[in-house]
């Protein structure tokens, strides 16, 4: 039986793949076209976190990143030369890969197999050796990739507000301690956290050079932070509905069970009036 691709590669395993088989690799650096046009992974596409990854409206419904719809997807899938058997891999300019996560999500959403996200993103990929490029990248346009539905689980603002204070549920926000504690808030209008929620930073998944903890280090920590909550009742949150899809690929990388993505997120949940924690008065 085949082994289950691991949602993480390796730089160095990168190099190797790349000179052995044919992949396509996604540059997902979040507001970073300008960089990516300076300088890239040799052969990368460039997608958009915002118009490629999101369909961004009114950001009190669905907040800052909705997800696109399957039309929409597929639409992208096909315009990157993405098909059922391609093997994708994604990275970004940060290196804990927010975004590149972000696109992980969507296509094991959609059941797509072969997608992999580099460690320590472009960065760790240039020092380890793999060639960069300014020459901007065009796909060669795939049929149509055809979408049903999104088959990971996903959360809504309404199921938050119902199960976020139960003690069978944990809502994690996985913004940064002070974000969540609502010291300061760099993008959104209003600074706290949902009432209920628990704080389990993203960049707790990280070592000190911004790579990936071991699967096995990364396994005994959330072990213990979800002991006795059934992965059917974890849903996952941050700002926008981007970084969480880190900690979502942190779990799957650790062999545990995907649990819900809340989208909307704090960007959805502070603009509907709905109860928040705020900071103490000073």
């Amino acid at each position: 039986m085949q082994s289950k691709l691991s949602p993480i590669i390796k730089p160095a395993d990168l190099i190797q793949l790349s000179q052995s088989e044919e992949i396509i690799i996604i540059d997902a650096s979040a507001g970073s076209k300008a960089r990516y046009e300076e300088n890239h992974l040799a052969g990368a596409l460039f997608a958009d976190v915002n118009t490629d990854l999101a369909n961004i409206g009114d950001f009190a419904i669905g907040g800052r990143h909705p997800l696109p719809t399957l039309e929409q997807f597929a639409t992208f899938l096909a315009k990157f030369g993405i098909s059922p058997d391609s093997h994708v891999v994604v990275y970004d300019d940060k290196n804990g890969g927010n975004a590149a996560a972000r696109l992980w999500w969507m296509l094991k959403a959609i059941g797509h197999q072969k997608v992999q996200v580099i460690d320590g993103g472009f960065d760790a990929a240039v020092r380890a050796g793999f060639p960069t490029s300014s020459k901007v990248e065009t796909a060669k346009p795939a049929k149509p990739y055809a979408l049903t539905s999104w088959n990971l689980p996903l959360s809504d603002i309404n199921e938050v507000e119902q199960v976020a204070k139960k003690d069978n549920y944990i809502v994690i926000d996985v913004r940064d301690a002070n974000r969540f504690a609502g010291l300061t808030e760099p993008i959104d209008l209003i600074a706290g956290h949902i009432p209920g929620a628990t704080n389990i930073p993203f960049t707790e998944n990280l070592d000190a050079t911004g790579a990936f903890l071991a699967p096995e280090l990364l396994k005994a920590k959330y072990t213990q932070s979800l002991a006795g909550i059934e992965p059917e009742n974890i849903i996952v949150h941050c700002g926008s509905g981007i970084t969480a899809c880190h900690t979502l690929l942190a779990l799957d990388y650790a062999g545990l069970p995907i649990p819900k993505l809340y989208v909307g997120s704090w960007s959805e949940w502070s603009r509907n009036n709905k109860e928040m924690v705020l900071a103490p008065a000073q």
